[in-house]
């Protein structure tokens, strides 16, 4: 059960500030919790004390920081049902995806355990050429300092993981703000973490409303920001950052190419747990699908088979597979989309109904590419079905629009994978598989709008952390 009140961290400590922010239910949308909301006074005090525990972090041993994490991961396995069950409940995932996050939660922070004992420099000689004789070079990587952690809503645990254990990994203190809708994770995240030995002002957890957060961004002693969330206020954030390296994972509408020579039942499978997994609240969610003429009746059929299969409801039933909408609003948006473009030609193949926080998993063929559930982020169980004959048209095609994350391709033909590879304007191709695909370990992020940098928690860490160089002149010393 979820407890009826969570503190929020400031620099460490349980704090209860006097206003709290509403927790709902996403599939009742009754309260399901309160937590404590920082405003400007917490999160200042709480950047002055990342600011202090810079050393004191940036001292402690490798081990000691492996330790942290490990610590984390203990508490995490023990408190497993427990995350899955507010995972459930404040994100309306269904209970079998919660335990899915709860599971890679762990994998991350065991992950960032073992790189932070790994994690170093290089040795490099400078003899390039006769002025230079007796010259070599050692690098280190520093903390790069404070930094602010800004998370979205979908993945309330896994994408808070993925800034917080490379930072704890690296030595780099810092503030996060969680998503206000589904902040509960990530306190508890906290709440584990203040049973370390992590120096004072080392992390705090500030959940905030949008109008009094613009300290995480602005704030001139923060030396990073990393956003996970919309590119409207990722890019708009970025402007306002200041000096700061800027780190954001931004949207995408993923597509799928699927070759005529792939396995139709696997690729319908794939496909269609890309799209319809979380409802389709995922940057990597299957958007888009490209299918070779001669495979694209048979496919379709498959397909709508498998979306048919998705089975809207309650959370917290095992037999769920496709939980509510984030909020009530959102899945209007989703269906006005879906109106849109069925009312400009498009047809709806299964699905395309709302009812309350709910939308069907839906398919649609004959879209346009300028139709919003193409071209924009529809960040909803939706995925547009397109024909093509000339493979190399079909990755022309994928790379039209602003978006690029990642994508997917479904060929045997070696060549075509190298060409996707080489020529998708993308920041990941997988080849045999959905886009949506994702180990936590791997570099994951995205070009064009949807972002700047990379997670994947060795990456996350050479972005937090700086290159400190030592020259040594040989010459006269030997």
């Amino acid at each position: 059960m979820l407890k009826p009140f969570y503190p929020c961290y400031v620099a460490g400590k349980a704090v209860e500030t006097g206003a709290s922010l509403l927790v709902t239910d996403k599939y009742t949308n009754r309260e399901a919790s309160r937590v404590a909301l920082a405003d400007a006074s917490h999160i200042d005090a709480a950047i002055a004390a990342a600011v202090l525990a810079a050393k004191p972090l940036r001292q402690m041993a490798p081990y000691e920081r492996a330790a942290v994490l490990d610590h984390c991961v203990v508490r995490f396995r023990e408190r497993f049902e427990e995350l899955a069950e507010a995972l459930c409940v404040e994100a309306g995932k269904p209970l079998r995806d919660a335990r899915g996050e709860v599971t890679r939660l762990i994998d991350t922070f065991a992950i960032a355990s073992r790189e932070a004992l790994q994690f170093g420099g290089e040795f490099t000689s400078l003899e390039i050429s006769p002025r230079a004789k007796g010259y070599e070079s050692i690098t280190r990587r520093v903390p790069i300092g404070p930094c602010s952690f800004i998370s979205p809503f979908n993945f309330p645990l896994n994408l808070v993981a993925h800034k917080v254990a490379p930072a704890i990994a690296v030595g780099a203190p810092f503030v996060l703000k969680p998503a206000s809708k589904t902040p509960i994770g990530a306190l508890i995240i906290g709440e584990i973490l203040a049973e370390t030995d992590l120096p004072h002002g080392a992390f705090s957890v500030l959940p905030s409303s949008r109008d009094g957060a613009d300290l995480f961004t602005t704030d001139e002693r923060l030396k990073l920001l990393s956003f996970t969330g919309s590119p409207a206020v990722g890019w708009a954030l970025k402007k306002k950052a200041g000096k700061k390296k800027v780190i954001l994972e931004l949207g995408g509408n993923a597509a799928c190419v699927v070759d005529k020579d792939a396995d139709l039942d696997y690729a319908a499978a794939r496909i269609a747990l890309g799209a319809f997994y979380q409802s389709g609240q995922s940057c990597i969610s299957v958007q888009r699908v490209f299918i070779h003429h001669d495979i694209y009746d048979e496919l379709v059929q498959r397909l709508v088979r498998e979306a048919k299969a998705f089975q809207p409801g309650d959370p917290k039933d095992e037999a769920t597979t496709l939980g509510p909408i984030i909020s009530g609003a959102e899945a209007e948006r989703i269906a006005q989309w879906i109106y849109e473009a069925v009312k400009d030609g498009a047809r709806v193949l299964c699905g395309g109904q709302r009812n309350d926080a709910f939308v069907d998993a839906t398919l649609l063929e004959n879209t346009a590419p300028h139709h919003r559930v193409n071209a924009e982020e529809v960040f909803g169980p939706v995925a547009t079905l397109h024909r093509f004959t000339d493979f190399k048209d079909a990755i022309e095609r994928v790379n039209h629009g602003k978006f690029g994350l990642q994508a997917g391709i479904f060929t045997k033909n070696m060549d075509h994978a190298f060409h996707a590879w080489n020529e998708l304007e993308v920041g990941g191709v997988v080849i045999g598989d959905i886009p949506s695909f994702r180990v936590d370990s791997m570099p994951y992020g995205g070009v064009k709008d949807s972002g700047l940098g990379r997670e994947g928690i060795r990456y996350a860490m050479e972005d937090m952390s700086e290159i400190r160089l030592m020259v040594l002149n040989r010459v006269g010393r030997i």
